[in-house]
């Protein structure tokens, strides 16, 4: 080790608490990187794994193809593994009690399908062979048709055709009947022999409503014929952006006519089919990671800035005995290498450890709130510890550089006095007189010490503007991923719908008395459905309307355009707890002299054309404005006036069980007696009508239902999709409180470390100011209005920089997802209280460790 490289180990030992304040920035930045990188490829993991438990593992699906397009996929070099699927039929089961579900369907995997598809095996084995079959649980559990274990099957197995339909009828698709009656038959029928050689649990692609409960047989390439077809779920060698085209272009090599990709699984590998996920998605990365980076050269450079005249006054005295420019700036890499050896590895360590006990708290949180045995697994990959070492090894080599060429310029005088930081003339330190009168002496010597070493003052505040500016954007960042989130889901609210089919009715007292009395409801909402047609001012038509009203004038007449309505109307009790939560008067919505309605007049929706999901504005309305309802029109062009309906109350909430309608539509929930009152008997007794619950127990509620055999019944079990959709929300809030946590939490950490560092570098200077007749209390005055000051000032910055970002992030998220841009004032007042409280906090902590230094030791001190 050279002398100069001695010298700065030594320097480093004697300025134990400069050194060490550096190291801890340098372990803040480096852990605020490790932490955000490994919470991102982690929850990517988790959602990666959740999505293959429930939908299977494969990246792209050829449906409908040959023995001889198979063997092209299975020889594709891209290809990693191929699963055969088949849906082989439907099979009458003979003795089954549900008669909502009246058959079999057969479904055959090759080995590696069993694989991908994860089914679960409760006793037994899964088939060997095409004439071994695993039946369901639900054949036993709710169609009570007991099989065992070597019973051997006859089935006659075909498809299912509606009455008079040209087209198969598939699992998703409800029985058709008339009359409690089937009208859908078996057609293309063979006969097939089976051995039962083991059950399963239900799987997830058996929808509660489906018409048939699955059993498994086998297949594989040997047993398929040349003119038989399959589906081959392909998971690939490499998931890369271009799996799409390669997929595309062996389809159409081998006239393969339906491909299929599993979005769901490929959207958390950040890739997408659709162009304008793709364009979101990159932009919304590179965003963050802009972000991440550059907070975290923020916060190194902080760690080195800081001391800065310091480290000058060091290489000035070392240049007085002979050191060159060369050797002064090997000093201060020398320095880097050290800090960066000794804060890398640790900063790695602790972002790691943080970020492992912050799992192991959201793992209790979300075993106890979820329906699955998922849990957050800490990933840790050779890119995320490169990616970090380079990152910081760079910002430390920048950060060590620029201070270095500086003070290589510098004589040796000029560095050692410090000429070049601290500025004396009368312009530089000129205040205000406003400042004296308002604040005394001692806020004008506080704004003229800021004024004086602008340096250390820009290091303060540009880490106050960072920390900012992370947690605003990353607030904005998560709540737009949460907002996307709700966009493109559903909004499923309810367990059950039960609903009349062949124009029966549901509304027998006595029937519907035993379904909401059922074991296990706990809450539950009768509604009926009534269309009408309303003359909307072209003004207040949603802003999708008007701009397609610009282009064809032809589409108002007598400048209103025709408004599709749906009216819902309620029972009592369902309406009272929908009309406080939509802040509409009760005993309005009830009152048959004036009409009233709860208008949804925000929705959201999925753009066909473009693939966007869009949230807007149904109708620029006001609360007390009345709507004019038609019934219809005739071909004469006249109307059939009914009445007029008053607005009560504007909402986004939509009641249970009801679906918002589209753009150039109105939702409005209207009281039973108001629609009464809208409608004449025989228009109200053939108006669609709905029962929605809430169940503690779903499929046993269902199960009862089904056993009431009311055959004109339909019921929908739709308690997996909700459980699926509030599974996604409370992952992507676990995934976005923690972001914020843990940016919140560097922030904070930052700007402690940050400013307690600058007071602690100013120990002469305060003694100086002391030893010249200062108080303690003016002392303390002079640092509160520095802390004010610089909470402002960072402020006036980091505002508008914030904003600026949020702008960038909002219409990276527009690719996708169309919604109105609104600021997060929460956040935001969140922020202008916490600056100010956590400046204090570290300018009072500073503070009384000053005020406790000897006046002569603090004057006479080199070393800090």
């Amino acid at each position: 080790m050279n002398i100069v490289n001695t010298l700065t180990i030594r320097h480093l030992k004697q300025n134990k608490r400069r050194t060490l304040l550096t190291i801890f920035g340098v372990i803040i930045s480096v852990s605020m990187m490790t932490a955000v990188i490994t919470l991102i490829f982690s929850f990517a993991d988790l959602m990666i794994r959740q999505t293959i438990s429930d939908t299977g593992e494969w990246h792209i699906q050829y449906q409908d193809i040959t023995k001889k397009q198979l063997a092209a996929i299975q020889g594709d070099d891209a290809t990693k593994t191929v699963a055969i699927t088949r849906d082989l039929g439907y099979a009458p089961l003979e003795g089954g009690q549900n008669s909502n579900k009246p058959y079999l369907f057969i479904k055959e995997y090759d080995k590696q399908g069993f694989t991908q598809f994860q089914i679960e095996i409760s006793k037994g084995r899964l088939p060997h062979t095409d004439k071994e079959v695993v039946i369901s649980e639900s054949v036993a559990t709710n169609g009570k048709v007991k099989y065992e274990i070597g019973d051997r099957l006859t089935l006659r197995v075909g498809d299912r055709f509606e009455q008079g339909g040209d087209h198969p009828l598939d699992q998703t698709e409800t029985l058709r009947r008339k009359d409690g009656t089937l009208t859908e038959t078996l057609q293309h029928s063979v006969i097939r022999d089976y051995t039962v050689v083991g059950f399963i649990k239900r799987p997830l692609s058996e929808t509660a409503w489906a018409p048939a409960y699955t059993i498994i047989s086998y297949v594989d390439d040997q047993i398929i014929g040349g003119d038989d077809r399959v589906d081959a779920s392909v998971v690939l060698q490499q998931v890369n952006p271009f799996l799409f085209a390669h997929a595309e272009k062996l389809a159409e090599k081998n006239q393969i006519n339906t491909v299929q990709f599993n979005n769901d699984l490929l959207h958390y590998y950040g890739l997408s089919s659709s162009g304008t996920s793709s364009s979101m998605m990159f932009s919304l990365s590179a965003i963050i990671m802009g972000i991440i980076i550059i907070g975290s050269v923020g916060l190194i450079y902080n760690a080195f800035a800081i001391s800065v005249s310091e480290r000058s006054r060091y290489l000035g005295m070392l240049a007085s005995v002979g050191a060159t420019k060369r050797q002064k700036r090997n000093s201060v890499f020398f320095e880097g290498i050290v800090i960066g050896l000794i804060s890398i590895p640790i900063g790695i360590l602790c972002g790691l450890a943080g970020i492992g006990i912050t799992f192991s708290f959201m793992n209790t949180m979300i075993e106890g709130a979820l329906w699955t045995n998922e849990k957050l697994r800490l990933i840790v990959t050779p890119l995320l510890l490169l990616i970090t070492c380079l990152v910081s090894m760079l910002t430390i080599f920048v950060s060590a550089y620029l201070p270095a060429v500086k003070a290589s310029r510098v004589s040796p005088i000029d560095a050692i006095r410090q000429t070049t930081d601290v500025k004396l003339t009368v312009k530089a330190v000129k205040t205000p007189e406003i400042i004296r009168k308002l604040f005394g002496i001692e806020a004008e010597i506080g704004l003229k010490n800021l004024k004086r070493n602008k340096r250390r003052h820009h290091v303060i505040l540009f880490s106050l503007v960072t920390s900012i500016v992370l947690f605003l954007t990353i607030s904005f960042f998560t709540a737009g991923l949460t907002q996307s989130l709700a966009l493109s889901l559903e909004g499923i609210n309810y367990d059950i719908e039960v609903s009349s089919r062949n124009g029966e009715r549901l509304d027998d007292d006595q029937l519907m008395q035993s379904l909401v009395s059922l074991d296990g409801v706990t809450e539950y909402s009768v509604s009926h459905e009534l269309v009408r047609t309303a003359w909307v001012d072209a003004a207040s038509i949603a802003d999708e309307l008007q701009e397609k009203v610009k282009q064809d004038k032809s589409m108002l007449q007598d400048g209103k355009y025709p408004y599709e309505i749906k009216l819902y109307a309620l029972n009592d009790s369902s309406l009272q707890a929908y009309a406080r939560a939509a802040h509409a008067d009760y005993e309005q919505l009830t009152d048959l002299d004036h009409p009233a309605a709860i208008v949804m007049d925000t929705i959201h929706y999925k753009d066909i054309d473009t693939g966007k999901y869009i949230q807007t504005k149904s109708i620029y309305a006001n609360i007390g404005q009345p709507i004019e309802l038609t019934s219809f029109f005739k071909a004469s062009g006249e109307e059939t006036k009914t009445n007029q309906v008053i607005i009560a109350a504007l909402t986004d909430q939509a009641p249970m069980g009801m679906s918002p309608i589209g753009v150039g539509g109105l939702n409005m929930i209207v009281s039973e007696r108001v629609m009464k009152r809208l409608a004449d008997g025989e228009e109200l007794a053939n108006a669609p009508m709905y029962l929605h619950l809430k169940s503690t127990e779903p499929v046993k509620t269902q199960q009862e239902i089904e056993a009431m055999n009311e055959t004109h019944l339909n019921v929908y079990n739709v308690y997996q999709f909700r459980i699926r959709e509030e599974q996604q929300i409370l992952l992507m809030n676990v995934f976005s409180y923690g972001f914020i946590v843990l940016i919140s939490v560097i922030s904070v950490a930052n700007i402690f470390n940050t400013i307690s560092t600058g007071l602690v570098l100013r120990k002469r200077e305060f003694a100086m100011l002391k030893s010249v007749g200062v108080t303690p209390k003016g002392f303390a005055k002079m640092l509160n209005y520095e802390s004010v000051f610089y909470g402002v000032k960072s402020l006036l910055y980091g505002l508008p920089v914030s904003f600026a970002v949020m702008v960038l992030i909002y219409k990276a998220f527009a690719n996708k997802f169309s919604y109105g841009f609104t600021l997060p004032w929460m956040s935001i007042l969140s922020v202008i209280v916490c600056v100010f409280v956590i400046v204090s906090s570290a300018v009072v902590y500073s503070g009384a460790k000053v005020k406790k230094e000897n006046i002569i030791d603090a004057l006479k001190q080199e070393n800090i």
